[in-house]
């Protein structure tokens, strides 16, 4: 991957990075696609993923443009990639031990509050706005958003000095949002029917798992990098003891 150039690996670092996270949590979006495309057809299910992918695409620059700044200094990237590992493994602990397709939490709470507010102001008649309503009043995706565009910068996989990079990794999230939302409306459309709770209790469970394993990939390359920077201050000392004994 260091060889990629900078520009493409931020593209295909936002579209992957959108498309496997788009498709794990079943949320409010997922859930409305999966009611509306089985009632009202393809076309309605695809607008409301088309609204949903603006607004999340919306999120997502704003998160690389806002916080940029703050990861001039190495100790804000190390602080960034622990937050990220705990919160991405907090989720997945909730996905995986849910016992309902709903996972209550605070933060949840205080969405559907703003999600309401917002949809009350807006009144969206269309299914666009609709699936953009949705996800502008969701304030998980906003943290989500915030707490990945903090890791892949502190990892280098986007550029924070690249407005160029940062460009190209939020293309590459409208593309992925949007290749999953059409994937997913084709999908339920031609099922003829609303999922049930237990299959889509099962989906979350999976979902769990994927985020548990995504925590388990980053927990292990965090202690591979503290284990590298170990190695690399003893020698500094070793290489310092040897130079002041002779």
């Amino acid at each position: 991957m260091a060889d990629t150039h900078p520009i493409l690996l931020a593209a295909l670092t936002g579209y992957f990075c959108s498309l496997i996270f788009s498709s794990i949590p079943f949320g409010p979006i997922n859930l409305t696609i999966l009611n509306e495309g089985a009632q009202r057809g393809f076309v309605w299910a695809l607008l409301i993923g088309l609204g949903a992918a603006t607004m999340e695409t919306l999120y997502c620059a704003f998160s690389f443009t806002g916080f940029s700044s703050i990861f001039d200094h190495g100790i804000a990237q190390a602080f960034m990639q622990l937050f990220s590992f705990v919160f991405i493994l907090f989720i997945g602990c909730k996905f995986l031990l849910a016992q309902s397709v709903h996972v209550p939490t605070k933060l949840n709470a205080a969405s559907e509050k703003i999600e309401t507010t917002i949809e009350q102001k807006f009144h969206p008649h269309s299914a666009y706005m609709t699936g953009f309503a949705r996800v502008l009043g969701n304030l998980g995706v906003l943290l989500f958003w915030i707490v990945l565009a903090a890791n892949l910068m502190a990892r280098d996989w986007v550029d924070v000095d690249s407005f160029a990079a940062k460009s190209a990794c939020v293309g590459g999230v409208l593309l992925g949002t949007s290749t999953w939302f059409t994937a997913l409306s084709f999908g339920v459309s031609r099922g003829h029917g609303r999922m049930s709770e237990k299959t889509l209790l099962r989906l979350q469970h999976f979902s769990g798992v994927c985020l548990l394993i995504f925590a388990l990939i980053q927990g292990t390359h965090m202690a591979w990098q503290l284990a590298k920077h170990n190695r690399y201050q003893a020698a500094q000392e070793s290489r310092a003891a040897d130079a002041k004994n002779k």
